[in-house]
Formats: structure tokens, sequence, C-alpha cells
């Protein structure tokens, strides 16, 4: 017969997977929203950010790991979100809802405020202590991705790869894209190694995400 599982190793998982239950289940409210470097909360929580092209699914998944509807605005116009949105999640840390980037269906010369306001943004935030690059699981990293992550890197922020969408591949085609993406970011100094796989239309890989964030409140 296989050893008796010993009881006392499992109590500190169990014990951080409470923690990020009682996190998650609690209040996360609306702050404010940026348009420009000066108006970035003064306060020293940390923050984790949400980046990736427009249209690439980041306010579903902030409203999917918060369990709320319509916190983070989402719409199939790219360019919706057209500031830095700061979400408190129960008193400890920011979520960081940054614009898309990319491609918007809006003016030029907005565009490229946007973009430039969140290149300032991830190179000088001091609280910063992760940005989840989301990728997009059925277009894979695009030129202007690769871009976001040279900066990161250049910048020494710390970033992790998510897949999103995952529910429009076959099944079969998920550990693929998910092998594919991991190693274009290996040699990349400041990605973390693990790419997360999500849908938030189907709730898949939420329980990760959360637990990679809690992890930062905890600190």
């Amino acid at each position: 017969m296989p050893p008796a599982a010993n009881p006392a190793a499992r109590e500190p998982e169990t014990a951080a997977r409470c923690e990020t239950d009682a996190l998650f289940s609690g209040q996360c409210d609306f702050v404010k929203g940026v348009v420009d470097a000066a108006g970035l909360p003064a306060d020293e929580r940390p923050e984790v950010a949400f980046a990736g092209r427009s249209n690439v699914g980041k306010s579903s998944l902030i409203n999917a790991i918060v369990n709320r509807k319509g916190l983070a605005r989402t719409s199939n116009t790219p360019g919706r979100t057209q500031e830095i949105n700061f979400f408190d999640l129960g008193g400890r840390l920011h979520l960081v809802d940054l614009p898309g980037y990319g491609y918007a269906e809006a003016p030029k010369k907005r565009v490229e405020a946007w973009n430039r306001l969140i290149r300032d943004y991830l190179r000088g935030r001091v609280q910063l202590r992760r940005v989840f690059l989301l990728i997009d699981a059925r277009h894979g990293v695009k030129p202007i991705d690769a871009e976001i992550m040279m900066l990161l890197d250049d910048s020494a922020v710390s970033y992790q790869a998510v897949l999103t969408k995952i529910d429009k591949l076959k099944p079969g085609d998920v550990g693929k894209a998910v092998s594919a993406l991991a190693a274009r970011i290996a040699k990349r100094p400041a990605a973390h190694p693990q790419v997360l796989a999500t849908s938030s239309a189907r709730q898949i890989g939420l329980e990760a995400v959360r637990a990679e964030i809690a992890a930062f409140a905890s600190a």
C-alpha cells in the first residue's frame, strides 16, 4: 500500500487556498481612471496590471477573477478602455486595467497618447509587482506584443504571459499554444516561466491567476 499522505504537508497549501478564496470573495471596487501620469494613485500598496492588445479580453478577465459582471467595462469595440483603471481588491492591492495597445477605433493622436501613457506607467511604477501580459490564444504573439515584452525586459518589470479565449481553440490545440508561448518567452529576462491559459467565458484557468495575484497581497 502507498504511504499515507502527510496532513501537515497540506496545511500551507490549504491555508494559501483559503486566503485566496477570502480575498476574491470580498470587496473589489473601482478607484479611479487615469489619463496621465500625474493622476496615478500616490499610495504604496502593491499593484498587478493587465496589459494586452486591444480586444484581447483584459476587462473580461478582471471581471471573471473578481466574480463581478460589470466592474471593468467590456466591449467588442477595440480601444474601449481609454484610461488606466485602478480597482481596490480588499484594501490590499490594486488591480490595474491598462488601455489596449495597438489597433483602436480612435483618432491616431489619441491612440499614440494611450500608448505613451502605458509605456510611462510600465517604466516608472515602483508599486508594480507584476504585469499579466494577455495574448489571444487564436493569434499568438504579434509584433506589438514582442515590443511590450522588450519594454518590460528593459525596464526589469516582471511579467507573466496569459493566454486568453482558449475556449475558441480545439481542445487538442490548447497545449500546443501554451508550449509555443512558453518557448517564445523562455529566454526573456523578466518573463515568468509559467504560461497561464484562461477563458473568461468558460471560467477556465481563473484559480491559477487568482493564486498568482494573492501571493502579492500576502507579501
